[in-house]
């Protein structure tokens, strides 16, 4: 019989999990948006192919390389094409309309979204796939009635890895720096002498990798991956970015971890069909109180 206490530290282990998928995906938003000011729908897809990808390898190299080793290689094959899936999208339907008024970008990030969401469809036949990772999911640490497996510890290690590392090359190196430029003012940059069109490739590759260390992560966590699960995931991770303020590195990191925390709290407490409320409803509350986000300003460094 579990305590209040031993409920709600279960639940808030469920929730950093569940959270770092949202944070891990909501990077790619604020890191877009940061740069060209564009909501790109599509990332939610591209998570979903990612965790296709990611099945595909361990299927493969599973009985070659099992385990956690290979499911490691397999996200990161999974990170390589999302990578290359991201640079694509971002060079042929987004660039030639970076001029544009920004509804036409919105526009083609819809159509982008439903090109790649209805390709997967067709290619799986709307079937779900199941990943088998031959890890022990009962397996991990106990504190009194309460169990952290070993397979949550460690995708929150990943997940942490993850988000440090760009924290690090946005605020560090000088590609990130050159990232933060554009962010405050494009023209000058390339007046200064940084290729605009290189960087933004860069933060879509960046963007669309994390994505496909989400992806890959929800393979091992879930167990199935199906066609749809891009769009949900998109939705969060969009309203993630948005209550931590989006265009913000570490709002959409925060944004994300509060997110799964009270989606995790409320399905225990209110049942799981009130999760979306909870997320929709701290969306539109943020919106109403602080329309920048927790860590937005009005005139905000955008990366």
């Amino acid at each position: 019989m579990f305590s209040l206490w031993e409920l709600i530290l279960q639940q808030f282990v469920n929730g950093l999990i569940l959270g770092s998928f949202y944070a891990l995906v909501a990077l790619g938003y604020s890191m877009v948006y940061g740069i060209i000011k564009l909501l790109n729908f599509a990332h939610g897809d591209i998570y979903m192919t990612g965790a296709f990808v990611c099945l595909s390898v361990f299927g493969v190299l599973g009985g070659m390389i099992p385990g956690w080793p290979g499911i490691i290689v397999s996200i990161l094959g999974a990170m390589l094409v999302s990578g290359v899936l991201g640079y694509l999208v971002q060079r042929f339907a987004y660039r030639p309309l970076l001029g544009a008024p920004r509804l036409s970008l919105l526009i083609t990030a819809i159509g982008v979204s439903l090109v790649i969401y209805n390709s997967v469809m067709v290619i799986t036949n709307s079937q779900p796939m199941f990943f088998t990772s031959g890890l022990d999911n009962a397996a991990g640490i106990h504190l009194g009635n309460i169990l952290v497996t070993y397979i949550q510890i460690i995708l929150l290690i990943i997940s942490a890895i993850m988000m440090l590392g760009l924290n690090f090359f946005i605020g560090r190196t000088m590609v990130g720096k050159a990232m933060r430029a554009i962010a405050l003012d494009k023209d000058t940059s390339q007046l200064m002498g940084i290729n605009v069109k290189k960087i933004i490739g860069l933060t879509f590759v960046i963007g669309s990798m994390l994505a496909a260390v989400a992806g890959g992560m929800a393979c091992v966590y879930y167990g199935n991956v199906q066609y749809n699960m891009g769009y949900t995931i998109g939705i969060k991770a969009f309203t993630a970015a948005v209550i931590g303020g989006i265009g913000s590195i570490p709002g959409a990191m925060l944004g994300g971890l509060l997110l799964g925390l009270l989606e995790a709290m409320g399905t225990q407490f209110l049942g799981s069909q009130w999760k979306d409320v909870f997320a929709f409803g701290l969306l539109i509350l943020m919106l109403i109180l602080r329309p920048n986000g927790l860590m937005g300003k009005s005139e905000i460094e955008r990366m």
